[in-house]
């Protein structure tokens, strides 16, 4: 609750004290673009790469240091794919085309197609998950992984709303949609988001070398950790209070401020978080789900492309070198976002997050 309240808050807030107009930053549906971003910066752009290269080989060096013990790696025995997993696929294939293309006799529902793919990539990958350790979150228990996507479309809204103050996307083809209808079809389409990046997050799980591999690998201990904690949640209050003002400069808070938020609350609390684990060299809580939002995100942009209702990006200092419509360093963001997802996850405890390590 706190920190949902200093999600909404704090840019609110910010922008009032700062005198600018606050009912453009709560437009809706978001048609206006009213920020004007900085122009690219090779400076800026070779920055940003390097921590990316630096992110990417810490990851890989993690998912190596176990995997060169092969003593301790153990193999799943396989499973049969089931038969809804074809049906996902036969929905994933079929989404595709009818998103891409431009058919007649399709056009009444053609802005409304972004949820047909993933609704077969979902049931897709929860099939691979039963194939390799014969079951998965969606069969487990049903009705909390149904409860998923209200879940998901309450997390993503927030992420919608802080996009408000910095419109590092925008959306296209939804001018003619009223408030009711907008809410509605933009819902659905949210709903899909931790489903999605979830079921990856276990799919990667069922290989020794994202599970196994993660455990018993570098360990950190954190000297004082409330104090980092009160920091972190001090600065990133900061940091939520200013984006509106400063939102070329201050715009990845939009993606980390979320998760910073939430665990140094854990932190002051006593309570355990997603980072926890790393004190005792267990690190899949964190290379999981970051790899499975990159993995996601992939496919959400590729979707994305060539969809008549669809985003474009407007990220200052390095819009530039597009895989589909994503800036190539834009893609970095989903990493923290990944570890968001899993945060959304715990804090509500399902038995998904449980059975992932269990």
């Amino acid at each position: 609750m706190i920190a949902a309240i200093m999600l909404i808050g704090l840019p609110l807030a910010g922008v009032a004290a700062a005198g600018l107009e606050i009912f453009g930053f709560l437009e809706f549906p978001p048609l206006t673009r009213y920020v004007t971003h900085a122009e690219f910066s090779w400076t800026i752009f070779i920055l940003i790469a390097i921590v990316d290269l630096l992110l990417i080989a810490a990851v890989v060096y993690l998912i190596q240091y176990n995997t060169r013990r092969p003593a301790k790696i153990s193999q799943p025995e396989l499973s049969t794919f089931p038969w809804w997993g074809w049906a996902g696929v036969l929905i994933l294939f079929a989404g595709s085309i009818l998103a891409w293309t431009r058919f007649e006799w399709f056009k009444l529902f053609q802005q409304h197609t972004f949820t047909l793919p993933w609704a077969g990539y979902i049931l897709v990958v929860n099939a691979l998950c039963v194939k390799r350790k014969s079951s998965c979150a969606l069969t487990d228990n049903p009705k909390r992984f149904i409860l998923l996507f209200p879940l998901s479309a309450v997390l993503w809204w927030f992420f919608e709303y802080l996009n408000r103050y910095v419109q590092n996307w925008y959306y296209l083809g939804i001018d003619d949609f009223g408030t009711i209808q907008y809410v509605f079809f933009a819902s659905i389409s949210f709903s899909t988001v931790l489903p999605a990046v979830l079921s990856t997050y276990e799919f990667l799980m069922t290989f020794p070398a994202f599970n196994q591999g993660l455990v018993n690998s570098i360990s950190i201990n954190v000297f004082r950790p409330r104090f980092i904690a009160l920091v972190t949640f001090l600065v990133s209050g900061a940091g939520l209070s200013l984006i509106g003002i400063y939102p070329d400069f201050l715009f990845p808070i939009l993606w980390v401020s979320p998760l910073l938020i939430v665990t140094s609350l854990q932190t002051l609390f006593g309570n355990d978080n997603i980072f926890t684990p790393i004190k005792s060299g267990d690190w899949r809580n964190i290379v999981g789900p970051a790899l499975a939002a990159l993995i996601c995100g992939f496919f959400w942009e590729m979707w994305n492309f060539n969809s008549l209702a669809k985003w474009e990006y407007a990220v200052p200092f390095v819009n530039r070198f597009h895989i589909f419509e994503m800036p190539v360093l834009g893609f970095g963001g989903y990493l923290p976002f990944g570890l968001e997802c899993l945060v959304c996850l715990k804090l509500f405890q399902t038995p998904l997050y449980r059975s992932v390590y269990e």
